[in-house]
């Protein structure tokens, strides 16, 4: 039974610190800053057949080497900036995912001119109100919906790459436009508290 005293968190976190601060403070929260976005849309797209917990252990490093994730800088990195990048080892060497980065970023600027920002085009995909779920057990999560595959689909028409449904189902989630914390998480019920509160 649940013992509403206990602390309990998504089954997916770890008990490093690093994780359990990133699942308390950020997966879930509702993002609205477009340099925020574009690092979002990076580390999931370099999380391609790894764990996030893998690629959030990197994201400093990440943000040291690629200009904090700035899309106007990493539109404009060449091939030589590939090669310096796949040389080290604090992010993921794929050359596949770098050039994707380029590419995304290029793409991105793209959204921002024609819809003024990325935040008003992609939260345009739930009319800009986050789909809260309630999911009883862990296995109730989707790793992908119907929705994902819209937004997968219309950002592959975009330009964008490393961008399938199952990368844009985990993007929603962590940037809070789908709250998928399990029912009894620290968050939800945070959460249905401050709302009660309200």
């Amino acid at each position: 039974m649940y013992d509403p005293k206990e602390i309990v968190r998504c089954r997916w976190v770890n008990d490093d610190p690093l994780y359990i601060r990133y699942h308390d403070e950020e997966w879930g929260v509702p993002n609205h800053d477009d340099q925020k976005w574009f690092e979002l849309l990076t580390l999931e797209g370099a999380q391609a057949g790894l764990s996030f917990y893998t690629v959030l252990k990197k994201r400093q490093r990440y943000r040291e080497v690629m200009d904090d994730f700035d899309p106007e800088l990493v539109a404009q990195y060449d091939a030589a900036k590939i090669e310096n990048l796949l040389q080290d080892a604090g992010i993921i060497r794929h050359r596949g995912k770098l050039n994707a980065t380029v590419k995304n970023a290029q793409a991105f600027l793209r959204v921002q001119q024609e819809f003024g920002s990325f935040d008003h085009y992609i939260w345009a995909f739930v009319s800009g109100v986050p789909i809260v779920n309630h999911h009883q057990v862990p296995g109730d999560v989707p790793g992908s919906n119907e929705l994902s595959d819209r937004l997968s689909k219309d950002l592959k028409k975009r330009g964008f790459t490393f961008v399938g449904s199952t990368i844009c189902y985990a993007l929603m989630q962590a940037s809070g436009m789908i709250d998928d914390h399990w029912e009894y998480c620290i968050c939800r019920t945070r959460h249905n508290t401050e709302s009660q509160e309200a």
